[in-house]
């Protein structure tokens, strides 16, 4: 596999990312007025605002480019708190509806999963095993590569992707399964793509790999055994060639900023690319004229209104 394929539209790609941006927003933040059809009021802010956005743009960026590439592969994702942007995914390929009918490729369904997310009898903020596909609580880190040898042990034609935090890869069991590609790497077993979403942030201060140089982090993960590749995740056409050209010890680092594409400065204080960006970017947005502007424009940003009438027409 090389280059970006004949098959491969940047554009569409760069058009679900921004799709899957909103709807991670507006799940965090909107109990009304999911299509922005109207000013945004304090009224159509929910009551308690629960959630974490800034992994979600790395999420949404792998996810898609994955998908675009390797439509039938099994995808593993370490920082499952991150659950609003696993969720976007799941509803715009559909999986959502196949086990919560009420997720449809409509208004409505838009409705639903906003409404319910981080709300009574509806959708947590983390991922879990009621979501299609998860088999373990999203707030627990670390065992997200493990998971990925287990699911490929013995299926030789299977591809498992598996995105893992850098706050994650700070964890014991993380580190320690990094060794598991000299265990199980044979043509027995399935290929496992590893990909480090190094965004730079935990939830309250920098990560360990963050402030690592990047020939350090080459040097880490040759010693495991990977062949690594550093990669601009914010350049979808760098991650379709990257993704292109894996070999059986490929291993990515994804660099994206933390909370890309959401508010850069709240208050006076650095939002995107800040370890305050890890949960709720803008706190007061239902109570503070200037955040709930700042939310309007957020969404706004993404252009929803027009990828909205072309996903709901194509499917």
């Amino acid at each position: 596999m090389h280059g970006l394929g004949t098959d491969i539209n940047v554009n569409d790609i760069n058009d679900r990312i921004s799709f899957c941006n909103y709807l991670a927003v507006a799940q965090i933040f909107l109990q009304d007025n999911f299509l922005l059809e109207r000013p945004l009021e304090p009224d159509d802010i929910k009551p308690r605002l629960l959630g974490h956005w800034g992994s979600c743009p790395g999420i949404n960026i792998a996810y898609a480019n994955l998908k675009a590439r390797f439509p039938k592969m099994q995808f593993i994702l370490g920082p499952g708190h991150g659950f609003p942007a696993l969720q976007a995914n799941l509803f715009y390929d559909g999986d959502l509806q196949e086990f919560f009918p009420s997720a449809t490729h409509d208004k409505a369904g838009i409705e639903y999963i906003c409404k319910n997310f981080s709300w009574p009898y509806g959708f947590p903020s983390h991922s879990s095993p009621m979501t299609p596909g998860v088999v373990a609580e999203g707030g627990e880190l670390g065992y997200s590569l493990a998971t990925a040898y287990g699911a490929a042990l013995g299926r030789p034609d299977k591809l498992v992707a598996v995105l893992i935090g850098d706050g994650e890869l700070e964890t014991a069991t993380a580190l320690a399964s990094l060794n598991l590609n000299k265990l199980l790497n044979s043509d027995g077993n399935g290929h496992v793509l590893p990909i480090l979403h190094l965004n730079g942030y935990k939830i309250s201060a920098p990560t360990i790999y963050g402030r690592s140089s990047e020939r350090e982090l080459m040097q880490l993960f040759r010693g495991f055994g990977f062949d690594p590749v550093f990669v601009d995740g914010t350049n979808t056409e760098q991650m379709q060639y990257a993704l292109g050209d894996i070999k059986k010890n490929t291993f990515i680092i994804m660099q994206t900023p933390k909370g890309y594409t959401g508010p850069r400065e709240v208050d006076g204080l650095k939002i995107e690319g800040n370890c305050a960006s890890h949960q709720v970017p803008l706190p007061n947005a239902k109570t503070d004229p200037a955040q709930l502007k700042m939310l309007e424009d957020w969404l706004k940003s993404y252009k929803f209104k027009e990828l909205y009438e072309r996903f709901a027409f194509e499917n």
